[in-house]
Formats: structure tokens, C-alpha cells, sequence
């Protein structure tokens, strides 16, 4: 079924829509790309990829683009949009995205790596890399991944939990400096007051959730969804039995964790370590 078109014949694809407002402004304004990218100060063949729907830009180069067209939040809440938009993400993952969006509460455990929601953009292109994605498909990843991390901004964001295995602080990225401002961000955003963050030692030896990634979510209705990944394939589970079954194997995980103070020093040793080590 071809995208849904409201009375102005534009698209309501989030996504097709920023980016034909952007070729129409620019197109009542008469600026050509390179003469916008000498306005702006952006090279100007990021504001083509934009057009053309490769890139969605990042807020700061939105707001530019605002204030010289005049329309100040426009492109900015377009932006929002299409960045938040569950269906830029594989057909698998759209249910769980959607769910993900309206959820009070989250709660979060790691095997071997970062959970999307703390992820740098660096960290999020590596992780995409070595899962075999390239080109535009992979800016659109990245972008997408780094995009719900608005699910944690705001006055009345939801509450979230995540549970790492030491193992995913001792899996660093191949540039130095990267893995270095991913711990820095592991720390920034454990300071918030609605995100905990909290690490299980190796020493603890085997646990309930030794091999399984999961996100729990609570919903507005009172129920708590589940979804369990491993690096080729995730499983939503909604049946309540199964979805208390996992809860339990994560309280009981959780309770082996360092406190979230002690979770805190334990991040900083690592960036420490990681700070004296010789860049390559």
C-alpha cells in the first residue's frame, strides 16, 4: 500500500515528509546546496544526503536550517518525528519499538554489550558494522538507535535500569579515545535521576541470565512485556506467565550487582585503565 497522503499532497511518512520540507523550503528560498552549505557552514553536500533521505542531520544542523528559512521548530519537530518514527527499524523490531516508546519503566540486562539507549554514535556504528550493516542503511541504523534516546530526556521520562555484565565494560572499541568517551557518557547519564545503571562482576560466577539479553517494560495498562535478543534474532514475550518467569531470573540477577554507587567507581576504574593505555 503506497504512503497515506493528507489534502496538501505531502507524505505522512515522518521520514518522506522532513525531507520534501526541506527540498521545499530550500526551493522557495532559491539557495542552491552549495550556497546553503556557505550560509550554514556545513559542507553542502550533507544538506543533498539530507534531501535525498541518506541522513536525517543532527538536531544543531536542523535548527540552522530553521532560523535561515524562517521557520523556527518546524524542522526541528519534523525531525523529532521521523527520528522516533518505529518504522525506519526492521519489520521484527517494530511491535517492540512501539511498545518501547509508550513504557513507563524499563528495566535491562547485558550479556556482552551496551543497550541501544546507552550507546554512543560510535559505539552504535561498531556494533552495527560487525552485524554486517553498510552504506545508507547503516547511517539510518545508527541514527535511528541514537534517536530513542529522547525515551530517557525530558521532565517526564521513564524510568530505566540497566544491569551490565562486567564483561560489557571489557569488550572496549578498537579507537581508544571512542571507548573512553563511551565510559565518560556511561557515568554522565548515570548520574540522572531517572536512569540507574549497575555492573555484575565476573566473580559472581553463573547467573539466570548468563546468556540472555532482555529489556522488561512496564506498560501504562499495568502489564510488564518482555523482549529477549541474542545477536541474530529477538523474541517479544507478552504472555504474563513467561514475562514473570524472566522478572524473576532478572531480581534475582540484580541482586548480585554492585550497588550503584559501587557501579559508578567500578565505570571510572575502567575509564581509568582505559585513560593510560597508549592510543594506536
Amino acid at each position: 500500500m503506497p504512503p497515506r497522503r493528507a489534502v496538501t499532497g505531502r507524505s505522512q511518512e515522518p521520514r518522506q515528509r522532513y525531507v520534501e520540507e526541506l527540498r521545499l523550503l530550500r526551493a522557495q528560498k532559491g539557495d542552491t546546496l552549495r550556497q546553503l552549505g556557505d550560509v550554514l557552514g556545513w559542507d553542502w553536500s550533507l544538506f543533498g544526503k539530507m534531501e535525498s533521505g541518506q541522513t536525517l542531520g543532527s538536531p544543531e544542523v536542523v535548527q540552522a536550517l530553521d532560523q535561515h528559512y524562517g521557520t523556527p521548530g518546524l524542522l526541528l519537530t519534523l525531525w523529532e518525528l521521523a527520528v522516533a518514527d518505529p518504522t525506519q527499524f526492521k519489520e521484527r523490531y517494530r511491535r517492540y519499538m512501539t511498545l518501547e516508546a509508550e513504557a513507563l519503566s524499563l528495566w535491562h540486562y547485558a550479556v556482552s554489550a551496551l543497550p541501544g539507549l546507552l550507546q554512543t554514535e560510535a559505539y552504535a556504528h561498531d556494533l552495527l558494522t560487525a552485524g554486517g550493516i553498510s552504506g545508507e542503511e547503516l547511517t539510518r541504523q545508527v541514527e535511528a538507535r541514537i534517536g530513542r534516546r529522547q525515551l530517557l530526556d525530558g521532565d517526564n521520562a521513564a524510568r530505566f535500569r540497566s544491569v551490565l555484565s562486567e564483561a560489557v565494560l571489557r569488550t572496549p572499541l578498537e579507537d581508544a579515545q571512542q571507548w573512553r568517551k563511551q565510559l565518560e557518557h556511561l557515568l554522565d547519564m548515570s548520574e540522572r535521576r531517572n536512569i540507574v545503571i549497575q555492573v555484575v562482576r565476573q566473580e559472581v560466577g553463573l547467573h539466570a541470565l548468563t546468556n540472555t539479553h532482555t529489556m522488561f517494560l512496564r506498560l501504562s495498562d499495568g502489564r510488564t512485556v518482555a523482549w529477549v535478543e541474542t545477536g541474530y534474532s529477538g523474541e517479544l514475550v507478552e504472555e504474563t506467565a513467561a514475562a514473570e518467569r524472566l522478572q524473576l531470573s532478572y531480581d534475582l540477577v540484580r541482586d548480585l550487582a554492585l550497588t550503584p554507587v559501587a557501579s559508578r567507581k567500578f565505570i571510572r576504574q575502567m575509564l581509568e585503565e582505559a585513560s593510560c593505555e597508549p592510543s594506536t
